[in-house]
């Protein structure tokens, strides 16, 4: 059975200094990190929260997510594709489902087509010029409504290899617009040759 929330938190804090500081990662001393160990400290370890706050979206009444069911660069009948804005990666995209669900509740079909779209896409975004990677992500916490990332890795920037690119991606400067949305209309229409669907709002 898995600790109590309560158990986990005093498991944590055996390991932390007086201060309920945790050492630093391992990560942190790998190439790749984008921070320098020396003079970063790790954050409070605070107690948890129960009951947890809603994700946005809990209630399908309130969910925007919903709401911008038609909007995006590809459409098929159960699902949608978007470009993410304001990233440092060459191209962020993310792939919802038209009617609400969350990973949990999908059906065993709509789970099956999320492998084969996910394997399109990474297909694609890897097809791209000085692309070397498609990185892919479903976190949840934040919304309720089913949300999966894709994370074009630029070629030949081995400190942006694994688990830091989401970090990087927060520290680099905005990404030059126009190269990404060509390659984003290119990913869309290549969903459209391979797997089907249309070409949305977003692509035109």
């Amino acid at each position: 059975m898995p600790l109590s929330p309560e158990d986990f938190y005093a498991h944590a804090l055996a390991a932390a200094d007086d201060q309920q500081r945790l050492p630093l990662a391992r990560m942190t001393g790998w190439d790749i990190t984008p921070f320098e160990p020396d003079g970063l400290r790790v954050s409070r370890l605070r107690p948890p929260v129960i009951p947890e706050p809603p994700r946005h979206g809990e209630d399908p009444a309130d969910c925007e997510s919903c709401d911008r069911r038609d909007e995006g660069l590809w459409l098929d009948d159960r699902w949608r594709l978007t470009k993410v804005t304001g990233v440092g990666v060459p191209l962020a995209l993310m792939l919802h489902p038209r009617d609400h669900h969350d990973l949990h509740d999908l059906t065993d079909e709509l789970a099956a087509e999320l492998g084969v779209l996910s394997t399109h896409l990474v297909r694609h975004v890897e097809a791209l010029p000085h692309i070397s990677r498609c990185h892919l992500y479903r976190i949840g916490d934040g919304g309720a409504y089913l949300h999966v990332w894709f994370f074009a890795r630029p070629e030949g920037q081995s400190q942006l290899f694994g688990s830091w690119l989401v970090v990087w991606d927060d520290l680099l400067p905005q990404y030059p617009t126009a190269p990404a949305r060509e390659d984003a209309a290119a990913v869309a229409d290549a969903l459209v040759a391979s797997y089907g669907g249309q070409l949305g709002p977003a692509a035109r």
